[in-house]
């Protein structure tokens, strides 16, 4: 954990409802600047004025950001290299949001191109025409405490200041105010788990949803990169139910660089494997994979790495017809289709998508079902 003197936190002020205007779309074009009428997520930048708001909108008063992992390490780097100051409140990485958020009206890193997601309290609710709210609001009231289910790439966001950043959790705290449009999901944070770790996880609840929904009972291997993050470790959990347990013949297999990680990744007994592979080294962590799977490539790989130039490690350690999804907001999904063409693997790729129906709902429930992942997130997140 580190901690780090604030840049500036304006003082505590009561709460005025602000006027409600009677505009406004449902996925949030009213409030794209540059260029206008555009939707907020691929806008270069977004109204982040909270004097009023629009119909269907939810003010948050924001009180944490979970930056997603590749655009944290990214801005670790940069700062590290001396491109951002070192020792503005809030170190490289809360100097490089508040610039961004002061300049884009959100948290939509330019070099990686992703955000992540917050933790904040209901501040106003606005109707819709009818004087009904949004569906995926219905049951919010305002002071609940909630998580959003969408990304900070597109969320309106003013901040007044950082109070502290923790590099292990990519988490900052944060004095500040955001909205949430229509079409944007949330959920409350549950009671029976700290917040930080509930925010942490639901940061990639998509992930072991789609798991579900990809590895099939016909499927004998499972191939996880970056086992040991937030994300990997709930894919190769999600695939260990799948696949049922090890029998020699179905295969979880994970790839974590990093000693530490791999080390708790093979403490929870989910993997059959955990390779020390550096996945940038395509063609050594296909032999590595290889000597692990009784020389098969595997049936499905999940990338959950947060590094770039990984994408042909995962496509050259899939079979032919077998799938490539890549969950990592790292990934160059030119890198991939060209390099698939270029190797001829007849893969299928996807794309990740954070969203899937029920996803926060499944990814809390593993924190239950697996009380050995849920010690050690909050050992780590917590």
């Amino acid at each position: 954990m580190t901690s780090r003197p604030p840049v500036f936190v304006q003082p505590t002020q009561p709460f005025k409802p602000v006027p409600v205007l009677p505009e406004g779309d449902r996925f949030g074009t009213h409030r794209a600047l540059e260029p206008a009428g555009a939707l907020p997520q691929p806008a270069w930048r977004i109204d982040n004025d909270f004097s009023r708001l629009f119909r269907g909108e939810i003010l948050l008063d924001v009180e944490t950001l979970n930056i997603d992992a590749a655009s944290f390490r990214q801005m670790e780097e940069a700062g590290t290299s001396g491109h951002s100051p070192a020792d503005v409140g809030g170190g490289p990485v809360g100097q490089k949001v508040m610039e961004t958020v002061a300049t884009r009206g959100k948290q939509h890193n330019p070099v990686t191109g992703s955000g992540g997601m917050l933790l904040g309290r209901v501040a106003q609710i606005a109707p819709l025409a009818d004087g009904k709210v949004a569906r995926v609001h219905e049951g919010l009231s305002v002071g609940d405490r909630v998580a959003t289910l969408v990304s900070l790439s597109l969320t309106p966001l003013r901040l007044d200041g950082i109070t502290a950043v923790r590099a292990e959790s990519a988490q900052l705290d944060v004095s500040g105010q955001a909205v949430l449009f229509e079409s944007g999901s949330l959920v409350k944070l549950p009671h029976d788990m700290p917040e930080r770790l509930a925010l942490a996880v639901l940061d990639v609840a998509g992930a072991a949803p789609q798991v579900a929904r990809l590895v099939k009972p016909e499927m004998t291997s499972v191939l996880v990169l970056g086992g040991g993050g937030k994300s990997g470790i709930l894919c190769a959990a999600e695939a260990r139910r799948k696949l049922g347990p090890s029998t020699g013949a179905r295969r979880v297999i994970a790839v974590e660089s990093y000693p530490r990680y791999a080390d708790e990744l093979r403490a929870l007994g989910i993997c059959d494997a955990v390779l020390g592979i550096d996945a940038r080294d395509p063609v050594a962590m296909r032999r590595a994979v290889l000597e692990a799977n009784d020389g098969r490539e595997v049936d499905v790989t999940f990338s959950c790495v947060n590094v770039p130039d990984t994408e042909m490690a995962a496509v050259m350690a899939t079979r032919d017809r077998g799938i490539v999804y890549f969950f990592a907001m790292s990934t160059s999904f030119t890198k991939a289709a060209l390099g698939a063409e270029g190797v001829s693997k007849d893969v299928d790729l996807m794309i990740g998508n954070g969203y899937a129906e029920d996803h926060a709902a499944h990814t809390l429930a593993m924190m239950h079902e697996f009380p050995a992942i849920r010690a050690l997130f909050e050992t780590r997140y917590g």
